[in-house]
């Protein structure tokens, strides 16, 4: 069995803090479990492009508002309640209004090492 409160990942190496997002990542790779779980703060006033070549992702909001643009498609609005899933490896680029707070799912499971490249991937790590 694994028990964590968020206190045991704030502002240790598995706290992720870039200039648009800060990702808590509380299940990892090495836990065994078959996908990575993140508690990830957007923040507010900025804008991200991802694009989750390698991974499939499901993402659920639980504070905040902002929006999703699919690149070259539809824009959705964020909200406390929202939950979208990058099952196509869509493109995309996230808006945060406000602070979002997201609980974010990752297949296959994050090392804990990655951050978006330039194109915004996460790249396969395999350690």
């Amino acid at each position: 069995m694994i028990v964590k409160h968020l206190n045991d990942v704030v502002d240790t190496k598995d706290d992720i803090d870039t200039e648009t997002w800060n990702a808590r990542r509380l299940l990892l790779k090495k836990d065994g479990m078959g996908f990575s779980l993140h508690d990830t703060l957007i923040k507010a006033g900025t804008e991200t492009l991802i694009w989750y070549k390698n991974h499939v992702e499901a993402v659920y909001c639980i504070e905040g508002e902002g929006e999703i643009e699919v690149v070259g498609g539809q824009t959705y609005p964020i909200r406390s309640g929202t939950l979208y899933a990058l099952d196509g490896h869509e493109k995309h680029l996230l808006r945060a209004t406000s602070q979002l707070r997201m609980v974010c799912v990752f297949n296959p499971p994050l090392t804990g090492s990655e951050v978006h490249d330039s194109e915004g991937v996460y790249p396969l790590v395999n350690n």
